[in-house]
């Protein structure tokens, strides 16, 4: 294996380019940097440029642009017949609601207590909530709720800059909850214009969902053009499921 040095930033530091990142050939491909800050300014400026934090507790904070990127098209997304039962079920249903941005602290704090793929603890410290509770207040940041009986189940958060749609992790307290929150969120984006929300990186689930990966130059150049879009309305109405539901069920 090469050696690799992994550049160190200061607060106000500007993120090397992400051809920079270490490639398959190195201990962690997709990684690009540590240091700096989780100010919104910085956060705003990573995820523009296809770059976004992920570290475990103890570690410096760490930047990554993974090539290839994990993307779904909202229009791929795949409505397998199970889930599309579980949907008209949840739509039919007068207990069962999405909520938008209602409690985004509670949705973030649920979702540090889920390990992401490839690690045993959580990645979701402190720092983090806090610095993703700033950019939900900056308008940046949204969660996507999963209601049911006047009690939160489910839900994921993300990162929204004009068209640019960034999922960043979800949770479920019941079966299927967090995949209600997706599909809503995909309903919510393909009636407002939006084509894709990036996954970061490759899970067996997303791809079953329809996300697949795509080389990095081609979803930097993409991202790029989204967030020169103007930013939309983040609310959710019952009328969106027919988004997703009017489709044909996916095989499997």
């Amino acid at each position: 294996m090469r050696s690799v040095t992994l550049p160190w930033l200061g607060p106000n530091d500007p993120f090397p380019a992400v051809s920079g990142a270490w490639d398959t050939s190195s201990p962690a491909p997709g990684l690009l940097a540590a240091g700096g800050s989780l100010s919104v300014e910085n956060l705003s400026t990573a995820y523009r440029s296809g770059i976004f934090p992920w570290y475990s507790e103890g570690q410096p904070i760490l930047w990554w642009s993974p090539d290839p990127r994990m993307v779904l098209q909202v229009a791929q997304f795949r409505v397998h017949r199970s889930l599309r039962q579980t949907l008209q079920r949840f739509r039919a249903d007068a207990s069962c609601e999405i909520r938008i941005d209602h409690d985004f602290a509670g949705v973030i704090t649920a979702c540090s207590q889920v390990p992401r793929a490839g690690q045993a603890g959580t990645w979701i410290g402190e720092d983090m909530i806090e610095a993703y509770i700033r950019l939900h207040q900056a308008g940046i940041a949204h969660s996507i709720e999963t209601w049911i009986d006047g009690q939160r189940i489910g839900g994921l958060y993300c990162v929204a800059i004009g068209h640019a749609v960034f999922g960043e992790s979800m949770f479920s307290l019941q079966p299927d909850a967090s995949k209600i929150a997706l599909a809503a969120l995909v309903a919510l984006c393909r009636h407002q214009g939006i084509e894709r929300i990036d996954c970061q990186q490759n899970t067996p689930h997303l791809a079953r969902l329809g996300a697949h990966e795509v080389p990095r130059t081609q979803f930097t150049v993409q991202v790029a053009l989204a967030c020169q879009q103007a930013p939309v309305e983040w609310l959710f109405k019952p009328l969106y499921w027919d988004e997703i539901l009017r489709l044909a069920p996916a095989s499997g």
